[in-house]
């Protein structure tokens, strides 16, 4: 499911809600997600799931043309874990 056909259900399940107000609904969700995370927070939605930032240390590498060494710097990545709710709808279905 990508962010257009989450937009149609949306609509499709509230009949009362426009298009462009749901696309609406759904960028601010987004939005709201993106800056808490580059803001080094922690989102959590019940029943659904959690959203954090893990570091990976920074390691040695090789250039996969020349094959040097390059250093490959530490980063914050994005991880979701799945909430109880979420993962027992998945194993049951």
């Amino acid at each position: 499911m990508n962010r257009k056909d989450l937009i149609s259900r949306l609509v499709e399940q509230n009949p009362e809600l426009q298009s462009k107000d749901a696309a609406l609904v759904v960028k601010t969700i987004v939005d709201a997600l993106c800056s808490a995370l580059a803001q080094g927070g922690r989102v959590e939605i019940r029943g659904f799931g959690s959203f954090a930032l893990h570091y990976k240390p920074a390691y040695q590498g090789r250039n996969p043309k020349t094959g040097a060494k390059i250093l490959v710097q530490g980063r914050f990545v994005p991880r979701f874990k799945a909430g109880k709710e979420l993962r027992e709808r998945v194993r049951s279905d």
